[in-house]
């Protein structure tokens, strides 16, 4: 198998408010696009010739992807799904076997190759990747239903369901012809059930198992997060650097880069080129630190941590759990922060941040988010119309891109803020904020007169 394709052209409407301005595929997870890293593995794994559909926002993923060789671009002009987008690429069918990836997913190569070598033994006309649920709500997905390694089924968003389709396939050129057949929208649902009228490429399996075509399934080795919501971006990249910090075996230590004497260092560490741990910086876990990164003065960083290139973490900031930050950050004085920090985020001082902070936002001082609410619970989140609890980082908060906050501002459990807005100085954030907006408080004053004559005077 030497082709891949990868779908990379929808909307990504539920990811609010990530996707407005920015083609979800293209999103940093672990610094870096995830549909990138998606080529890459597939380079790695020896694929010659890999096409990416693009569409919405089609130059974000085409920057993404063009200094990579043997990468060619095919637009989809109207977004009809993954089955119109397959046929895009290939309108008169597979010369070879293709491997089809949704161009959204962030997982472990170990994953892709043993689907593939898996598919290659077996004979089988098709192959899929299905994950088991582990307390996921099957009717969040569309799910798949096994027999051993075979796939007997699919039910879209069913009411029960121990695995889910992955949305990474492997197709004999034969298995063409029931991409074509694709009705344009999902029919193997519950009763009841309510399917867009979109082609999901699910369905195409659906069909040649309805027909006694033989469909392998493939059971997930390694992680693997399907990003379609706000959250899968702080699931993305927290599993994404528990495995690669699995995957270190010891120190990491590029040409000119250096740590002070009086450091406290427990775990493992990973310096790129000119980076630097200064004077008192404490590290209980693992740190992966790209290059020119600074980490100075008292700054404590508990966790599997990974900073991107050009970063400053200083002066008695604390940085814990599986977090995430971006290239040419700032964390500075008595900033505590968890979660996922894009491009060029500054946390300049007293502020404490659990969540997902996008790109160039600045978080005035003394801003905090609340992440224990006092019943307990986990949060509602509304994603369109549809009320939900996260399974993960239901009480995060999710900050857009290029927006800013006041002093003293306080931003409830699961709230989400929309890329181009402020939060005002003062303001009880108690509910999601639109783009393009800003929040301010207004105050209430009471004047009086006041003097020495108050004191007897």
């Amino acid at each position: 198998m030497r082709t891949a394709l990868i779908l990379a052209a929808g909307s990504g409407s539920k990811i609010w408010p990530y996707g407005e301005f920015r083609q979800k595929c293209a999103l940093p997870v672990g610094n870096v696009p995830i549909v990138r890293r998606l080529a890459l593995d597939l380079k790695k794994l020896g694929f010659e010739r890999i096409v990416a559909v693009v569409g919405r926002y089609k130059q974000q993923v085409v920057g993404a992807l063009a200094d990579i060789e043997g990468v060619e671009f095919v637009e989809q002009r109207e977004p009809e799904g993954a089955a119109p987008a397959v046929l895009t690429a290939f309108p008169n069918g597979f010369d070879d076997d293709v491997l089809v990836v949704y161009g959204d997913i962030v997982t472990a190569e170990e994953n892709l190759r043993g689907l593939i070598d898996s598919f290659e033994r077996s004979g089988a006309e098709a192959a899929a990747l299905v994950q088991r649920l582990e307390g996921e709500r099957p009717n969040d997905w569309i799910c798949a239903k096994l027999s051993g390694e075979k796939l007997t089924g699919i039910e879209g968003h069913p009411r029960g369901g121990s695995h889910r389709l992955c949305g990474v396939y492997a197709f004999k050129p034969s298995a063409w012809r029931y991409v074509l057949r694709n009705p344009g929208l999902v029919t193997d649902v519950p009763v009841g059930g309510m399917p867009p009228p979109e082609a999901e490429l699910a369905q195409s399996i659906g069909l040649m198992i309805d027909e006694g075509v033989e469909v392998l399934a493939v059971e997930c080795r390694e992680f693997l997060v399907d990003v379609d919501k706000p959250w899968h971006l702080l699931e993305a990249n927290a599993r994404l650097v528990d495995y690669l910090s699995r995957k270190l075996e010891g120190d990491e230590i590029a040409p000119g880069a250096e740590i002070h004497g009086s450091a406290e260092i427990n775990g493992k560490v990973v310096l790129g080129r000119g980076s630097r741990i200064g004077p008192r910086v404490v590290v209980e876990g693992t740190l992966i630190a790209g290059e020119n990164v600074e980490i100075t003065n008292g700054a404590i960083l508990r966790g599997t941590i990974m900073i991107g290139d050009g970063s400053r973490v200083r002066d008695y900031s604390l940085i814990t759990g599986h977090t995430c930050v971006g290239k040419r950050c700032i964390v500075g004085h008595g900033a505590e922060m968890s979660g996922v920090m894009m491009d060029k985020v500054y946390l300049y001082h007293y502020c404490e941040m659990f969540g997902v902070i996008g790109t160039a936002t600045d978080i005035g001082a003394a801003t905090v988010c609340g992440t224990l609410r006092f019943d307990d619970g986990e949060t509602v989140h509304t994603v369109k119309r549809r009320r939900e609890i996260p399974p993960v980082g239901a009480n995060a908060v999710y900050i857009g891109e290029f927006c800013r906050t006041g002093v003293n501002a306080i931003i409830m459990p699961g709230c989400k803020i929309g890329s181009y807005s402020v939060v005002g100085p003062g303001v009880i954030l108690y509910e999601d904020l639109p783009s393009r907006t800003m929040i301010l408080a207004k105050q209430e004053l009471v004047r009086k007169e006041w003097g020495p004559e108050r004191y007897g005077w």
